[in-house]
Protein backbone atom coordinates (compact mmCIF):
# COMPACT_ATOMS: atom_id res chain seq x y z
CA UNK A 1 0.00 0.00 0.00
CA UNK A 2 3.35 2.15 -0.23
CA UNK A 3 1.91 3.35 -3.60
CA UNK A 4 -1.25 5.41 -1.86
CA UNK A 5 1.45 7.52 0.01
CA UNK A 6 3.11 8.82 -3.41
CA UNK A 7 2.57 12.07 -5.00
CA UNK A 8 1.78 10.48 -8.57
CA UNK A 9 -0.78 8.12 -7.19
CA UNK A 10 -2.76 11.13 -5.96
CA UNK A 11 -2.34 13.35 -8.95
CA UNK A 12 -3.05 10.26 -11.23
CA UNK A 13 -6.68 10.08 -8.84
CA UNK A 14 -7.36 13.79 -9.13
CA UNK A 15 -6.76 13.59 -13.03
CA UNK A 16 -9.23 10.33 -13.28
CA UNK A 17 -11.49 12.31 -11.35
CA UNK A 18 -11.67 15.45 -13.10
CA UNK A 19 -11.54 13.68 -16.47
CA UNK A 20 -15.02 11.84 -15.32
CA UNK A 21 -16.08 15.31 -14.10
CA UNK A 22 -16.26 16.20 -17.62
CA UNK A 23 -17.09 13.00 -19.54
CA UNK A 24 -20.15 12.55 -17.17
CA UNK A 25 -22.48 15.26 -18.37
CA UNK A 26 -23.86 13.71 -21.42
CA UNK A 27 -24.22 10.09 -19.00
CA UNK A 28 -26.15 12.53 -16.49
CA UNK A 29 -28.50 13.66 -19.33
CA UNK A 30 -29.20 9.94 -20.21
CA UNK A 31 -29.63 8.45 -17.01
CA UNK A 32 -31.89 11.25 -16.10
CA UNK A 33 -33.98 11.13 -19.18
CA UNK A 34 -34.28 7.16 -18.52
CA UNK A 35 -35.82 7.48 -14.91
CA UNK A 36 -37.91 10.80 -15.06
CA UNK A 37 -41.11 8.57 -15.43
CA UNK A 38 -40.37 6.54 -12.30
CA UNK A 39 -41.96 7.49 -8.83
CA UNK A 40 -39.72 8.99 -6.89
CA UNK A 41 -38.62 6.24 -4.59
CA UNK A 42 -37.88 4.28 -7.66
CA UNK A 43 -36.15 7.44 -9.68
CA UNK A 44 -33.51 7.26 -6.95
CA UNK A 45 -32.89 3.35 -6.93
CA UNK A 46 -33.04 3.93 -10.59
CA UNK A 47 -29.94 6.47 -10.55
CA UNK A 48 -28.45 5.11 -7.80
CA UNK A 49 -28.05 1.14 -9.57
CA UNK A 50 -27.99 1.99 -12.85
CA UNK A 51 -24.96 4.96 -11.69
CA UNK A 52 -23.14 2.32 -9.75
CA UNK A 53 -23.68 -0.41 -12.46
CA UNK A 54 -22.22 1.60 -15.05
CA UNK A 55 -18.99 2.75 -13.24
CA UNK A 56 -18.73 -1.16 -12.77
CA UNK A 57 -19.05 -1.64 -16.69
CA UNK A 58 -16.41 1.12 -17.14
CA UNK A 59 -13.54 -0.53 -15.22
CA UNK A 60 -14.59 -3.63 -17.16
CA UNK A 61 -14.68 -2.25 -20.21
CA UNK A 62 -11.31 -0.21 -19.80
CA UNK A 63 -9.30 -3.11 -19.77
CA UNK A 64 -10.81 -3.83 -23.40
CA UNK A 65 -11.68 -0.84 -24.50
CA UNK A 66 -8.19 -0.18 -27.01
CA UNK A 67 -9.00 -4.03 -28.38
CA UNK A 68 -12.72 -2.85 -28.86
CA UNK A 69 -12.84 -0.11 -31.02
CA UNK A 70 -10.10 -1.70 -33.41
CA UNK A 71 -13.06 -3.43 -34.38
CA UNK A 72 -14.98 -2.22 -37.17
CA UNK A 73 -18.55 -1.71 -37.17
CA UNK A 74 -18.94 -1.65 -33.49
CA UNK A 75 -19.23 1.85 -33.29
CA UNK A 76 -21.46 2.19 -35.92
CA UNK A 77 -23.75 -0.33 -34.13
CA UNK A 78 -23.23 1.55 -31.30
CA UNK A 79 -24.02 4.68 -32.74
CA UNK A 80 -26.89 3.67 -34.32
CA UNK A 81 -28.47 1.82 -30.71
CA UNK A 82 -27.66 5.62 -29.36
CA UNK A 83 -29.85 7.16 -31.81
CA UNK A 84 -32.46 4.76 -31.50
CA UNK A 85 -32.32 5.22 -27.54
CA UNK A 86 -32.36 9.16 -27.88
CA UNK A 87 -35.81 8.63 -30.22
CA UNK A 88 -37.21 5.90 -27.80
CA UNK A 89 -36.38 8.39 -24.89
CA UNK A 90 -37.87 11.64 -26.76
CA UNK A 91 -40.49 10.17 -28.81
CA UNK A 92 -42.11 8.23 -25.38
CA UNK A 93 -41.85 11.01 -22.97
CA UNK A 94 -45.63 11.63 -23.00
CA UNK A 95 -46.62 8.40 -21.82
CA UNK A 96 -43.73 8.26 -19.14
CA UNK A 97 -45.38 11.46 -18.21
CA UNK A 98 -48.77 9.81 -18.00
CA UNK A 99 -47.23 6.81 -15.81
CA UNK A 100 -45.20 8.67 -13.83
CA UNK A 101 -48.51 10.29 -13.06
CA UNK A 102 -50.37 6.94 -12.40
CA UNK A 103 -47.01 5.96 -10.20
CA UNK A 104 -46.03 3.40 -12.82
CA UNK A 105 -42.61 2.90 -14.66
CA UNK A 106 -40.10 0.04 -15.00
CA UNK A 107 -37.29 0.60 -12.52
CA UNK A 108 -35.28 -2.58 -14.61
CA UNK A 109 -36.18 -0.83 -17.71
CA UNK A 110 -34.60 2.68 -16.78
CA UNK A 111 -31.44 0.69 -15.64
CA UNK A 112 -31.33 -1.56 -18.84
CA UNK A 113 -31.84 1.91 -21.33
CA UNK A 114 -29.09 3.49 -18.49
CA UNK A 115 -26.33 0.38 -19.05
CA UNK A 116 -26.78 0.21 -23.00
CA UNK A 117 -26.52 4.05 -23.76
CA UNK A 118 -23.16 4.13 -21.20
CA UNK A 119 -22.21 1.16 -22.66
CA UNK A 120 -21.86 2.80 -25.97
CA UNK A 121 -20.65 6.56 -25.13
CA UNK A 122 -17.99 5.57 -22.47
CA UNK A 123 -16.08 3.43 -25.48
CA UNK A 124 -13.86 6.10 -26.15
CA UNK A 125 -14.05 8.04 -22.28
CA UNK A 126 -12.62 5.17 -20.70
CA UNK A 127 -9.28 5.73 -22.85
CA UNK A 128 -8.70 8.81 -21.22
CA UNK A 129 -9.06 7.15 -17.97
CA UNK A 130 -6.79 3.94 -18.69
CA UNK A 131 -4.01 5.95 -19.98
CA UNK A 132 -4.35 8.17 -16.50
CA UNK A 133 -4.49 5.35 -14.73
CA UNK A 134 -1.34 3.83 -16.43
CA UNK A 135 -1.78 -0.06 -15.28
CA UNK A 136 -2.96 0.77 -11.80
CA UNK A 137 -6.19 -1.16 -11.23
CA UNK A 138 -6.70 0.51 -7.45
CA UNK A 139 -6.16 4.12 -9.07
CA UNK A 140 -8.72 2.63 -11.78
CA UNK A 141 -11.46 1.32 -9.65
CA UNK A 142 -10.77 4.21 -6.91
CA UNK A 143 -11.12 7.14 -9.48
CA UNK A 144 -14.17 5.64 -11.11
CA UNK A 145 -15.89 4.64 -7.80
CA UNK A 146 -15.35 8.31 -6.54
CA UNK A 147 -17.24 9.96 -9.61
CA UNK A 148 -20.68 7.81 -8.94
CA UNK A 149 -22.04 10.60 -6.97
CA UNK A 150 -20.83 12.97 -9.13
CA UNK A 151 -23.07 11.05 -11.60
CA UNK A 152 -25.96 10.34 -9.19
CA UNK A 153 -25.77 14.13 -8.10
CA UNK A 154 -25.74 15.57 -11.79
CA UNK A 155 -28.44 12.84 -12.50
CA UNK A 156 -31.13 13.91 -9.78
CA UNK A 157 -30.45 17.74 -10.86
CA UNK A 158 -31.32 16.97 -14.37
CA UNK A 159 -34.46 14.96 -13.51
CA UNK A 160 -35.54 18.06 -11.58
CA UNK A 161 -34.21 20.86 -14.23
CA UNK A 162 -36.51 18.37 -16.78
CA UNK A 163 -39.73 18.65 -14.86
CA UNK A 164 -39.23 22.75 -14.58
CA UNK A 165 -38.17 22.93 -17.76
CA UNK A 166 -40.08 20.62 -20.20
CA UNK A 167 -37.34 21.95 -23.14
CA UNK A 168 -34.60 20.22 -21.69
CA UNK A 169 -35.95 16.79 -22.44
CA UNK A 170 -35.56 17.34 -26.23
CA UNK A 171 -31.80 18.91 -25.62
CA UNK A 172 -31.49 15.87 -23.83
CA UNK A 173 -32.46 13.86 -26.82
CA UNK A 174 -30.66 15.58 -29.18
CA UNK A 175 -26.87 15.41 -27.04
CA UNK A 176 -27.93 11.74 -27.54
CA UNK A 177 -28.06 12.03 -31.03
CA UNK A 178 -25.43 14.18 -31.80
CA UNK A 179 -23.14 11.76 -29.77
CA UNK A 180 -24.50 8.75 -31.90
CA UNK A 181 -23.47 10.39 -34.86
CA UNK A 182 -20.41 11.35 -33.46
CA UNK A 183 -19.94 7.92 -32.95
CA UNK A 184 -20.98 6.25 -36.40
CA UNK A 185 -18.27 8.23 -38.05
CA UNK A 186 -15.53 7.65 -35.56
CA UNK A 187 -15.75 4.07 -36.64
CA UNK A 188 -12.31 2.12 -37.51
CA UNK A 189 -13.96 1.69 -40.98
CA UNK A 190 -14.25 5.20 -41.97
CA UNK A 191 -12.00 6.67 -39.20
CA UNK A 192 -9.31 7.32 -41.93
CA UNK A 193 -11.87 9.29 -43.84
CA UNK A 194 -13.29 11.54 -41.21
CA UNK A 195 -10.17 12.26 -39.97
CA UNK A 196 -9.17 14.20 -43.89
CA UNK A 197 -12.66 15.51 -43.94
CA UNK A 198 -12.81 17.01 -40.57
CA UNK A 199 -16.31 18.62 -41.14
CA UNK A 200 -17.88 14.84 -41.78
CA UNK A 201 -17.68 14.73 -37.96
CA UNK A 202 -19.94 17.82 -37.14
CA UNK A 203 -22.50 17.15 -40.02
CA UNK A 204 -22.96 13.01 -38.59
CA UNK A 205 -23.44 14.69 -35.09
CA UNK A 206 -25.51 17.51 -36.22
CA UNK A 207 -27.39 14.98 -38.11
CA UNK A 208 -27.93 12.49 -35.67
CA UNK A 209 -29.39 15.20 -33.11
CA UNK A 210 -31.77 16.38 -36.03
CA UNK A 211 -33.09 12.95 -36.97
CA UNK A 212 -33.33 11.82 -32.96
CA UNK A 213 -35.76 15.09 -32.35
CA UNK A 214 -37.71 15.32 -35.66
CA UNK A 215 -38.87 11.27 -35.70
CA UNK A 216 -39.06 11.84 -31.75
CA UNK A 217 -41.56 14.83 -31.97
CA UNK A 218 -43.35 13.64 -35.25
CA UNK A 219 -43.91 10.54 -33.32
CA UNK A 220 -45.10 13.13 -30.13
CA UNK A 221 -47.36 14.60 -32.67
CA UNK A 222 -48.66 11.47 -33.91
CA UNK A 223 -49.36 9.96 -30.37
CA UNK A 224 -51.25 12.88 -29.55
CA UNK A 225 -53.77 12.95 -32.18
CA UNK A 226 -54.68 9.14 -32.25
CA UNK A 227 -55.36 10.23 -28.47
CA UNK A 228 -57.53 13.54 -29.59
CA UNK A 229 -58.90 11.12 -32.23
CA UNK A 230 -59.81 8.15 -30.14
CA UNK A 231 -61.65 10.91 -26.90
CA UNK A 232 -63.43 12.55 -29.58
CA UNK A 233 -66.45 10.12 -29.57
CA UNK A 234 -66.86 9.83 -25.94
CA UNK A 235 -66.94 14.02 -25.54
Amino acid sequence: MEFLSTADFWIGLMKIIWINIILSGDNAVVIALAARALPPEQQRKAILFGSGAAVVLRIVLTVVAAKLLELSFLQVIGGVLLLWIGYQLLSGSDEDDDAHHKGTGTMMAAIRTILIADLVMSLDNVIAVAATAQGNMVLLILGLAISIPIVVLGSTLMIKLMQRFPIIITLGAALIGWVGGETVVNDNLVHGYTMAHPWLHYVAAATGAVLVVGLGKFMQARSANRAEASASPQA
